[in-house]
């Protein structure tokens, strides 16, 4: 895993099995993004066994057996699909791919378990929904902000357990390492990767939903802009919004590729959650100037104030709720609703940001 990009973020932990060998089976396909390696990871620590693996370009393939020998590359998709074996896909697509490519898996009997974001318009998650009500079947996003983050996701279990009351305020920043020679083309195309705000922004709107437990929420303000990347004019380096949700609390995020070379991870990503009886701040990836490392999770209440470090502690819960999720037909890691709320809030607010840009012009 490489803590310079997060196009190469994939997380390990401890193997923490939730079903016995050969009980859930799966399969990789569409190695566009590096976040498939966090999928993949994520599923076989929690017992997933992967029969598979798909993709166009054969050395794209190869890198892939190198980090999993025990996957048999095969030569088309349908291969994949035909395959009663296989019970879930896990896919890392060109993002204005992802949504053709699930209705697909769905329609085949067959859970899908894509990259963030998941779709790149409204039109792509209408049709994703029509799909998922004619199947029954499950169309699961990897928001690893949140999902493969261990202090993120012990954050919400503190906040589910009452550490700061009711939640009031959430504020996200997620600046980004661009590294541009390592980028495909596609990732500079917005018609193929959605704006910034559908794109990484999704993981944003998705933590703003689950700590606030919010149903729906308004977007107030969104904004893009490409501040320093005139070179590549269909790309937007700069993001921020702010969502007023149904429960009352206020949201602000904002998202960039302005990390520079000399910080040593590929972001310093930050969460802070204000609550009627306390505040926790989240420092995801490092703590900058300190070499205390990431993971870190500080919590003020009426009680006492403290630091926790999660690192190694709490592993990934997300990715055995949902190979049991698929078994039992439940919804304990993630519903669906909120799944496909959360992208739908990212486009909208992209929706108002493309607008004031223009507007602006």
């Amino acid at each position: 895993m490489s803590s310079k990009e997060g196009f190469n973020y994939a997380p390990s932990g401890r193997p923490q099995p939730v079903v016995k060998p050969g009980e859930f089976i799966f399969a990789a396909a569409y190695l566009d993004h590096g976040h498939i390696f966090g999928q993949c990871n994520g599923l076989i620590e929690a017992g997933g066994v992967l029969k598979y693996v798909y993709d166009r370009d054969p050395k794209r393939v190869a890198d892939f057996l190198a980090r999993y020998p025990q996957a048999k590359a095969v030569d088309s998709f349908e291969k994949i699909l035909e395959d009663q074996e296989i019970q879930l896909v896990a896919a890392a697509a060109i993002p204005s791919e992802r949504g053709d490519i699930g209705c697909r898996v769905m329609k085949a009997g067959k859970d899908y378990f894509t990259d963030k974001s998941p779709f790149t318009t409204l039109e792509q998650l209408a049709e994703a929904r029509k799909v998922v009500a004619a199947t029954g079947r499950k169309y699961m996003v990897y928001y690893s902000e949140r999902l493969h983050v261990e202090s993120a996701w012990y954050a919400g279990e503190l906040i589910q357990q009452g550490a700061i009351g009711r939640v009031l305020q959430v504020i996200n920043l997620a600046p980004h390492k661009l590294s541009k020679a390592s980028r495909p083309d596609w990732f500079f195309d917005k018609a193929k990767y959605g704006g910034i705000l559908t794109d990484i922004g999704s993981h944003q709107f998705e933590q703003f939903l689950a700590y606030t437990g919010a149903k729906d929420a308004s977007v107030n303000f969104a904004r893009v802009d490409n501040f320093a990347n005139a070179d590549k004019p269909g790309f937007e380096d700069f993001g921020e919004a702010s969502l007023l949700a149904d429960t009352g609390a206020s949201y602000y995020c904002r998202l960039d590729w302005f990390t520079p070379d000399g910080l040593r991870g590929w972001g310093d990503g930050r969460l802070f959650v204000l609550g009627t009886d306390g505040f926790i701040e989240v420092r995801k990836y490092l703590d900058l100037g300190r070499e205390t490392g990431g993971d870190l999770v500080f919590v003020t209440n009426k009680e006492k104030e403290q630091m926790i470090d999660c690192k190694g502690k709490v592993g990934f819960p997300y990715f055995g709720q949902l190979i049991l999720d698929c078994l039992n037909r439940t919804e304990k890691a993630m519903t669906q609703v909120h799944a496909f709320k959360a992208t739908e809030l990212a486009m909208l607010a992209q929706q108002k940001a493309d607008a004031f840009r223009a507007a602006q012009k």
